[in-house]
């Protein structure tokens, strides 16, 4: 949990950055919805690297163990995020800067691309079957975990600055700042264990590791990697509608302090964070899929009524709004870890979690504050961004019924299909 929130401290930062300064500092236009949208385009491209990320990570954590990985991804993504804190603006360096803003945005991509399989995984697999969905969502909370950490950072640095002091150089402090927490992350990361399960898995096959188990996945479990695909698509999309384009639409649409979103998404992660642990240990007692199905119809009702109350521009509501979004997307993020986990057998495990989860994203977090951006400059509306969101929860809801109920399988080789007492 550590070590994913040290990794999505440095993916988030830039996400809220992307909305806040880069498009001032990295991509000045005369238009700000036109700034916000290049400065946006970067931002998507760290989703593209992500499927590679978890191609790469995957095939080599199914053959090498998750541990290794997990050590490579956090360095990757902790020098990238340094060097984007150093890096000169626009106005220094003319077109190079865009550029390289660019490059070090793929290679956090592609970090955060064979991040999350690993740190899933290695949980998932240590634990009991009964408990699992539980103790493999701590992983999963450190995503809000590393979001609050960014946005608090962000907002002290936005109250003690003025805005003229923040654009200049007080945003890098940020970035800056991840050198501290990719230290300890490593720390941590490097006095865990390997995952008994991919050790017994190795031993059971005289010590050979998996050919190609990119290949293997796809012949042998084509179907659960599309599963895991809509199972993410509302999860993903929706998320970064409500914490990455819920900035652009209160400060640029609402004419609302940037202040104001961000200490409504701290106050919002606080319970995302809360919330999250919870939804996975009822998908313990009532399965994966009753939990996931929940969070997906609760979150595609919330859509229509998630803008009305920005539009109020009270604090107290933005607040509310953004709480009650990031409590419904917990439900289907509290089990995701488990259930992805559950689909695939232990050779093939990385390789079919990671590319499932991270395939989802290219059509639904890298595209949706973009998508909701260049709705709103076309319309000028709000409801049109909701019923996007809303058909992003149809697919998944189509996924998930088509699914199997995963809750309590057996994560040895190849006995997947193998339930303890009393699973569904």
């Amino acid at each position: 949990m550590v070590g994913t929130t040290v990794e999505w401290y440095d993916f988030f930062l830039y996400t809220s950055a992307a909305t806040l300064v880069f498009n001032k500092v990295f991509f000045p236009t005369s238009d700000p919805l036109n700034g916000t949208l290049l400065s946006l385009g970067t931002y998507a491209l760290g989703f593209v690297a992500r499927p590679l990320g978890g191609l790469v990570f995957g095939h080599y954590g199914d053959k090498i163990g998750r541990k290794r990985l997990l050590v490579l991804s956090l360095l990757l993504m902790g020098v990238s995020t340094f060097l984007i804190g150093l890096l000169p603006g626009y106005a220094t360096i003319g077109l190079a800067a865009p550029i390289l803003l660019t490059v070090l945005r793929l290679v956090q991509g592609f970090a955060i691309g064979g991040e999350w399989g690993g740190a899933v995984l290695i949980v998932s697999e240590h634990g009991s079957a009964e408990r699992r969905g539980f103790w493999s969502s701590w992983p999963q909370a450190g995503v809000p975990a590393g979001n609050l950490l960014a946005t608090a950072v962000l907002a002290v640095l936005a109250a003690v600055q003025t805005d003229e002091q923040f654009l200049a150089w007080g945003w890098r402090i940020a970035f800056l700042l991840s050198a501290v927490l990719v230290l300890i992350g490593l720390w941590i990361r490097l006095a865990v264990a390997e995952s008994p399960i991919f050790l017994e898995a190795q031993a059971k096959a005289g010590g050979a590791p998996e050919k190609a188990p990119i290949v293997q996945v796809f012949r042998r479990s084509w179907r659960e990697v599309l599963i895991a695909m809509g199972a993410r698509i509302a999860e993903n999309g929706s998320y970064y509608v409500i914490t990455g384009f819920l900035l652009v639409y209160l400060t640029l649409q609402l004419q609302i302090p940037r202040s104001v979103g961000l200490n409504a998404v701290l106050i919002g992660s606080v319970v995302h964070l809360i919330s999250i642990p919870l939804w996975g240990a009822l998908s313990d007692r009532v399965g994966r899929r009753g939990v996931y199905l929940f969070g997906t119809v609760g979150m595609g009702v919330w859509a229509f009524l998630f803008f009305g109350m920005l539009d109020t521009k009270s604090f107290w509501m933005i607040t509310l709004a953004v709480s009650l979004g990031l409590l419904l997307h917990g439900a289907m993020y509290g089990p995701q870890a488990a259930f992805f986990a559950e689909l695939f057998d232990t050779r093939v495990r990385y390789s079919g979690a990671s590319v499932g989860y991270q395939l989802a994203s290219l059509g639904a977090g890298a595209v949706a504050p973009l998508i909701a951006t260049a709705l709103l400059q076309d319309t000028g509306e709000s409801w049109p961004i909701s019923v996007y969101v809303a058909a992003m929860c149809v697919v998944t809801v189509v996924a998930i019924v088509l699914a199997r109920e995963t809750r309590g399988v057996h994560l040895g080789q190849d006995d997947r299909r193998e339930s303890v007492s009393g699973a569904a």
